[in-house]
Parts: C-alpha cells; sequence; structure tokens
C-alpha cells in the first residue's frame, strides 16, 4: 500500500503561482512514477504532469507546457508541481496518483496506469 497526501492548494489571483507537493508514504520502494491530475468542475479528470521516478523524463499535458513544473525529492519521496502564471481555467481539484503496476508499455498520460491516488486539494485561481 502507498498513501498519498496532497497540499499546497488554495485561492490565488491570476497570474500568481502555487506550488502543490505530495507526499509518498507505505510500500514506496515500487513507484516507478508519480503523476497529478485535476477534475475542474463539471468536468472528467484529466492529465497534467508526470514523472517517472528514475529517470528525468516529464510529461505535461499542452495546456500547462511552458507554465508547470513537476520535480522529484526522492530521498523524501515527494514529488512537487510547481505552477505559474495561473489561470481561471487552472481551477480545479489537484489528484496525486502513484504507478506501481509496472506494466510494460507505460503512459503516464493515463488515469489506468495508476494504482494509487491522494485525496485531492483544491486549487482555485480568480480573474
Amino acid at each position: 500500500q502507498v498513501q498519498l497526501v496532497e497540499s499546497g492548494g488554495g485561492l490565488v489571483q491570476a497570474g500568481d503561482s502555487l506550488r502543490l507537493s505530495c507526499a509518498a508514504s507505505g510500500r514506496t520502494s515500487n513507484t516507478r512514477a508519480m503523476g497529478w491530475f485535476r477534475q475542474a468542475p463539471g468536468k472528467e479528470r484529466e492529465f497534467v504532469a508526470a514523472i517517472p521516478w528514475t529517470v528525468g523524463q516529464t510529461y505535461y499535458a499542452d495546456s500547462v507546457k511552458g507554465r508547470f513544473t513537476i520535480s522529484r525529492d526522492n530521498a523524501k519521496n515527494t514529488v512537487y508541481l510547481q505552477m505559474m502564471s495561473l489561470k481561471p481555467e487552472d481551477t480545479a481539484v489537484y489528484y496525486c496518483a502513484a504507478d506501481t503496476l509496472s506494466s510494460r508499455s507505460p503512459n503516464y498520460t493515463r488515469e489506468v496506469e495508476y494504482d494509487y491516488w491522494g485525496q485531492g486539494t483544491q486549487v482555485t485561481v480568480s480573474s
């Protein structure tokens, strides 16, 4: 079992920055990648960013590319999402997810790739 706890959400104005954190605990040794997803009111949950645990590549949704940065601290079992130039359309509940499934051809942009999820943290961007 892996437990994920997000933090760092809040209410900000358009153009502001915010950093989300996701601390993983439990059986984290099998973690292959971690990702961030978000769900806005009335919409389906969507991919935001992902980072494999042992290689340097990162993945981003087109809507956040150039504004958001995902990073990790392996020693702390924590993944971060630095969000800059926030827009009202970034308003959503942001979820952290962990992949321990070790699928042969992982696609970290897909929800099904992840087997553990946090409870989410609300990010609200006012115009």
